[in-house]
């Protein structure tokens, strides 16, 4: 467990440093239309322990677009720790290295995340 956490964190640290990386020569976001799926590979880093179809370290994206729309919950809403976790809450202490990365995206990125992930649900 201590190996994966290390892995986790050492995961999150590459994903910061290329993000302060991009932010020396971004372009305004407002004018460009945000892609969940680039989020969610990129500067996001969700890649590294969601899959669409299968449970790596947190849920798959399936799993969590079902439990969400059944749930009603608000992906947006936990991706800013301002909600409960609802699908694997059993995983939130490995999740919350990320919110760092999530707590600094604009509310049109976590919602292009948002509707990414709900593109999965069946």
């Amino acid at each position: 467990m201590k190996k994966l956490f290390l892995i986790i964190t050492l995961l999150v640290l590459i994903s910061c440093k290329s993000k302060e990386e991009k932010a020396e020569g971004s372009v305004d976001e407002t004018s460009v239309k945000v892609s969940g799926q680039e989020l969610f590979e990129g500067e996001g880093n969700c890649i590294a322990c969601h899959k669409p179809d299968q449970k790596i370290v947190g849920p798959s994206l399936e799993e969590i677009a079902k439990i969400y729309k059944s749930k009603k919950g608000n992906i947006v809403l936990f991706l800013k720790e301002e909600s409960e976790p609802i699908v694997d809450p059993s995983q939130y202490d490995i999740m919350k290295t990320n919110f760092a990365i999530t707590k600094t995206m604009s509310d049109e990125q976590l919602q292009a995340l948002e509707d990414y992930i709900y593109s999965f649900s069946k």
